[in-house]
Formats: structure tokens, C-alpha cells, sequence
């Protein structure tokens, strides 16, 4: 009678339905998980796939846009104002200057593709903005602390804005034919301006987005997006040819990636090779002006791109609080 089952003993712990660990239970409990971490498969940050956690950003920034158009309009509006008062105001004078450059064009052929470009270029601007508004409203931090793949955040971030940058390319291009701009290629060659427009944006989108996670202050990245985009449009060959234009602006075009935005586009536009900055006569026709300026521009997008996305994998809610 003295021996009493060991299954039989009323425990404490028992009584309160196990509320109480007994001595060894947390090390045992550590010991098993650490045995299920090492010895069981990976695990992934996310139970979606990388795309889906792109399409989930993809449809959260795109209707973060349609709940505030403000900003949406304003960088559009700005290069239609620039569209409108060059082609009006200074088209004679500018006109004249291109005629001797390229004969046979008039201004507005001339300029439609530098304002598609300066469209991309404002709409990239305001990446970085809405970046700051989620760290300043504490969703970043939310998103560093989920778990969703940090590359595929940026990706269906960049893949809404470059969305609603085709759009308002495309409202440009529409804009430039009702004032008498010619695009050689027809509908072909607008969609080629469309994708040469999405390509020259990537780089400043991932340079704004930079810019934000380094300064997390909102005020702080519109000056610094502002600063660069004024001097990068009219130190280019946006609305004049270079040759044209006084000697040290001709060198700082030739680093300038807006040159070679413009002047890809610009070939698109017109059907024929207008580079002015990198001589190649290994392809026919426009395809010597556009083949470079793509490859320069494919060249920055990656080197921005893996800056911006290694930022954002390396920042940790503590870093942007």
C-alpha cells in the first residue's frame, strides 16, 4: 500500500491544468525546438511566395495612390505646364535652334519625348515620399516585423509606381500629338517611348527610396529628389541639342542620365539615331541611339536598384524609429 503509482500523484501543476511548469519543462521545450530548427527544413519569412507578397504591395501602394491623387496630379501637371508654355512661348526661338540641328522637325516632335522623360523622372520623385509617410506614420516598421520577403516589398512597390508612370507617360505622348507632335513609329513606337520612359524611372525611384531610409524625414527627401531634378533636366539635351548649348554643359550631359533617356526616346520618336554623347554604327537606323541610352540605363537601374533593396533588407525597426 505504500507503493503508489507515480501516475497517480495529484501534482499541482496537474490541478491547474498545467498552468504551472515543472523544473526542466522550459529546458526541455528549448531543447526540442532547437532540435525542430536544426534539423528540420528551412523556414521561409512568409507563408506566401515571392510574388505573392510583390502582388500584395503592388495592390496596397496603388490604392494608397487612388486615396490621395493630390500628388498623383501635381507631378503630372508639371511637365504638362512645361509641355504647353515651351511649345508656346519659346518655340520659335527653340525651333530655330533644332532646325539646325535636325532639320525637318518642328519643335513640338522635338520636345514631347524630353517631357515623357520628365514626367517619369517627377512621378519617381514621390516614391521616396510615400516611403517617408510609412515610416512616419509607423507601417514600416509594421512591414520590417512581418513576415514578407523585404526584396519583394520594394519590387511591388516599384511595380505600382512604374504602373501609374506608363499611365502618365501615355497621357503626355496623347497630349503631344493633339499639339502637332509626330511619332514616326505610330502606336508602336509610343509604347517603345512608354517602355523607355518606365526604364529611365527606375533608377530615380530606387534613389528616392534610398534617400528615404537614410534621411526618414519627409521634408529632407522632397529637397534632396528636388534639388537633383531641376539641374539633370536642363543640364541634358531635354529641349535643346547639346551642340547648342556652352561647352561644360555638353561634358556634364555626357554623365547625365536624362541624356540618354531623352535621346533614346527621342530616336524612338523620330525614327532615327539623334545620340548625341556615345557613337555606335553597329545597328540600322534609330537603334544606334537607342541601344546605348538603354544599355546606360539598364547599367544605373541595377547599380541603384541593389543599393536601394540592400537598405531596406538591412533596416530594422529600431533604425527607423
Amino acid at each position: 500500500m505504500t507503493d503508489r503509482d507515480d501516475s497517480a500523484v495529484d501534482h499541482p501543476a496537474d490541478r491547474d491544468g498545467g498552468a504551472t511548469d515543472r523544473p526542466g519543462d522550459a529546458a526541455a521545450s528549448t531543447d526540442v525546438g532547437t532540435v525542430g530548427a536544426t534539423d528540420g527544413p528551412a523556414v521561409s519569412r512568409s507563408g506566401n511566395t515571392f510574388l505573392g507578397d510583390v502582388w500584395v504591395n503592388f495592390k496596397r501602394w496603388n490604392l494608397k495612390a487612388v486615396r490621395n491623387p493630390f500628388v498623383l496630379v501635381v507631378s503630372l501637371v508639371q511637365p504638362i505646364i512645361f509641355l504647353v508654355l515651351f511649345t508656346e512661348v519659346f518655340g520659335n526661338v527653340a525651333g530655330d535652334a533644332v532646325s539646325r540641328g535636325i532639320p525637318g522637325i518642328s519643335y513640338e516632335t522635338y520636345l514631347v519625348p524630353a517631357i515623357a522623360i520628365q514626367v517619369a523622372l517627377a512621378a519617381a520623385v514621390t516614391s521616396g515620399i510615400g516611403l517617408v509617410n510609412d515610416i512616419e506614420e509607423g507601417m514600416f516598421e509594421k512591414i520590417l516585423v512581418s513576415p514578407m520577403n523585404r526584396t519583394a516589398v520594394f519590387v511591388g512597390k516599384t511595380a505600382a509606381e512604374v504602373f501609374r508612370i506608363a499611365i502618365q507617360v501615355s497621357i503626355i505622348l496623347g497630349l503631344g500629338v493633339l499639339l502637332g507632335a509626330e511619332i514616326a513609329l505610330g502606336v508602336l513606337g509610343a509604347l517603345s517611348i512608354v517602355g523607355i520612359g518606365i526604364l529611365f524611372s527606375l533608377w530615380f525611384v530606387a534613389l528616392s527610396n534610398s534617400l528615404a531610409v537614410l534621411t526618414k524625414d519627409q521634408e529632407s527627401t522632397i529637397i534632396a529628389a528636388n534639388l537633383l531634378q531641376f539641374p539633370l533636366l536642363f543640364l541634358s539635351s531635354a529641349f535643346l541639342p547639346l551642340e547648342t548649348l556652352p561647352g561644360w554643359i555638353q561634358t556634364f550631359a555626357a554623365f547625365n542620365p536624362v541624356t540618354y533617356g531623352v535621346d533614346a526616346a527621342r530616336s524612338i520618336m523620330l525614327d532615327r539615331d539623334v545620340m548625341t554623347v556615345i557613337e555606335v554604327t553597329a545597328f540600322d537606323g534609330a537603334l544606334n541611339g537607342v541601344v546605348p541610352g538603354v544599355a546606360v540605363l539598364v547599367a544605373i537601374d541595377l547599380a541603384l536598384g541593389a543599393i536601394a533593396v540592400y537598405l531596406l533588407s538591412s533596416a530594422t525597426s529600431s533604425k527607423v524609429q
